[in-house]
């Protein structure tokens, strides 16, 4: 059985996509993001970057890659959990600890992120949701997440 605190459900403009996040790979990372679920923090943000065959990224407030939440970064849970199609992992800027409420959802392989970002979790379900999120960078008119909720 799945516990359900660490299932994320993303209703988003294109469906739902069903997260099964990873404490035992990056146990801060997941329960940063599930403060920020409970806070409402990703309801109505869009995947501001979309890049065929790699990935959606999504989490900024601002909708265009340089916001975060108002808490502190995080520092990095690189952890030996591969980047395939469907991983969740932290974005960040140069900084290894500049990961804050930004990630992405791989469409394929990227292998060459290994070790280098923060993978907290992997879509269960809903991958051919996050396949049809309009591509861009940035996305004009993007899609968005609707509501972010646990369990």
């Amino acid at each position: 059985m799945t516990d359900s605190s660490n299932t994320l459900t993303l209703e988003t403009t294109k469906g739902p996509v069903v997260i099964k996040m990873r404490p035992d790979l990056a146990p801060n990372h997941v329960a940063h993001i599930q403060k920020l679920v409970r806070e409402g923090f990703y309801d109505g943000i869009v995947f501001h970057r979309v890049i065929d065959g790699f990935m959606a990224q999504t989490g900024c407030p601002q909708g265009t890659g340089t916001g975060g939440s108002k808490y502190p970064n995080l520092k990095q849970e690189f952890n030996s959990a591969p980047h395939v199609r469907g991983t969740c992992s932290m974005a960040r800027a140069a900084s290894p600890d500049s990961a804050n409420s930004q990630f992405f959802i791989c469409f394929g392989d990227a292998g060459f992120l290994n070790r280098q970002y923060t993978v907290w979790g992997e879509v269960i379900s809903g991958m051919e949701n996050v396949d049809k999120i309009k591509r861009g960078e940035p996305v004009r008119d993007p899609d968005s997440i609707i509501t972010a909720k646990l369990g």
